[in-house]
């Protein structure tokens, strides 16, 4: 049997996940209201870093849905560029971050309606939806560079419920 260690998930918020990137969601009073009126703007709320060779790009992940507990074993990084994942459902999702591929990860369990941006540089697990479907608009770099560091796990967390 291998062993195995526990990481507790804690609700997304702005102030716990600012040291990786930004929390996508409505609060409070929009910025100001656009459209005569009848719609409120909420107004640049992530830092998108596509790096001097990129540029952004739309894409849509549909990612198969996964329970708790998770067993992560692997980490990825996006050294070139943010990366921004907004749900297209109201179903919460797993984020987890690291400081670094070898550093203890954090767990995040997402609100309906949160999106998130991940920071350059910020070493992650892959994209994990918890319930069908997993489907995302994903804003992030295209560019002619590769953008993606991997690093498998010798030893897996496994990421349980708060």
């Amino acid at each position: 049997m291998s062993e195995t260690r526990d990481i507790v998930c804690q609700p997304l918020t702005a102030q716990a996940f600012a040291p990786f990137g930004d929390v996508l969601e409505v609060s409070g009073e929009p910025d100001k209201l656009i459209n005569a009126g009848l719609c409120g703007r909420y107004h640049d709320l992530a830092k998108l870093d596509f790096g001097r060779d990129g540029r952004a790009g739309i894409s849509l992940f549909d990612a198969q849905p996964r329970s708790l507990p998770y067993m992560l074993d692997l980490l990825e990084c996006h050294p070139e560029g943010s990366q921004a994942f907004l749900p297209m459902t109201q179903h919460p999702f797993l984020v987890i971050v690291s400081q670094s591929a070898l550093s203890r990860p954090q767990a995040f369990l997402t609100a309906p309606g949160q999106g998130i941006n991940l920071h350059r540089g910020t070493w992650h697990g892959v994209l994990t939806p918890l319930h069908a479907p997993g489907l995302f608009a994903v804003i992030d770099r295209i560019g002619e560079t590769a953008n993606l560091q991997e690093h498998r796990l010798d030893l897996p967390w496994r990421i349980v419920a708060g």
